[in-house]
């Protein structure tokens, strides 16, 4: 057997804290999903707004070039 693969081992005691933090990250993000998802969507509303223009539209006085 090659020394070298010995490196790629993982056994429970390394694999057992990596799956322990990705489980508190998941449940931290559950715990305050509803909080994480409404300032989500309130940046994406405010980017939307920006780069959408205003228009107006008047029957009165059309846009030059309405025909």
């Amino acid at each position: 057997m090659r020394i070298e693969l010995l490196a790629f081992y993982g056994g429970p005691d390394q694999v057992m804290t990596v799956t322990s933090g990705l489980a508190s990250v998941v449940g931290l993000g559950l715990i305050f999903w509803n909080k994480l998802m409404g300032a989500l969507f309130r940046i994406v509303r405010a980017f939307r707004r920006s780069a959408m223009p205003a228009v107006t539209r008047n029957s009165k006085n059309p846009p030059a070039d309405a025909v």
